[in-house]
């Protein structure tokens, strides 16, 4: 059963010229994890901790805003 902090994953994807890239992350309580890499690929998975969930959604919001910023959209 998921725990109560656990959020949905969010993906995005950017697709120009000869990219076509995916992008996703998810919260859950002080964990950050982030999967990339190219569309059609398992990609890449890390995974950052935080002394609380409040500084985990905190930065997981910044690299959004980041990812919009350098023309990802959100997907799903």
């Amino acid at each position: 059963m998921p725990s109560k902090t656990a959020s949905r994953a969010r993906r995005f994807e950017f697709v120009s010229g000869t990219s076509d890239k995916f992008w996703e992350i998810e919260v859950r309580g002080t964990e950050v994890q982030v999967r990339f890499g190219r569309k059609g690929t398992a990609g890449q998975a890390e995974s950052k901790s935080f002394a609380d969930a409040g500084k985990a959604t905190k930065f997981a919001e910044s690299k959004i805003r980041e990812k919009l910023g350098k023309g990802y959209q959100e997907v799903g």
